[in-house]
């Protein structure tokens, strides 16, 4: 897989499905749209209907206090672009494009996961920004 198809994916992927939930949405979604418009000019329809119900569940979900829907879906997303780009790799200019649009429309906020496992005698130094050691 060519990272940079992967990491244009996961960003659009996110920048997407933050945006589903702002006034912002019906752009994010046109945009996405008019992707599979040009490349697969019959799943179009399809792909905004798909961006509607994913709306409709995100909203539902934060309503519900569900926190893992976002990453989920985030995901969800991040594949089928991915996909199109992998099959379509001339729409990779556009979406770069469109992501540079949108991006100044998402809300800002920071998430920081974290997850680690040591045995033996490991060590494990996690950081959600800067880390120094003075280790002797």
């Amino acid at each position: 897989m060519d990272p940079e198809i992967a990491a244009l994916a996961g960003t659009a992927g996110t920048t997407l499905v933050t945006l589903l939930t702002t006034e912002a949405w019906q752009r994010a979604r046109d945009g996405i749209a008019s992707l599979w418009r040009r490349a697969e000019p019959d799943r179009a329809e399809g792909i905004s209907a798909e961006l509607d119900v994913t709306r409709t569940d995100l909203l539902a979900a934060q309503a519900g206090g569900d926190l893992e829907s976002r990453d989920e879906l985030d995901t969800e997303w991040q594949g089928r672009i991915r996909r199109l780009l992998v099959t379509h790799p001339e729409e990779a200019e556009a979406l770069r494009t469109l992501i540079n649009e949108l991006q100044p429309l998402a809300p800002a906020f920071t998430s920081v996961s974290q997850h680690a496992t040591a045995s033996g005698h490991a060590r494990v130094y996690q950081a959600g920004r800067d880390q120094n050691f003075n280790q002797r």
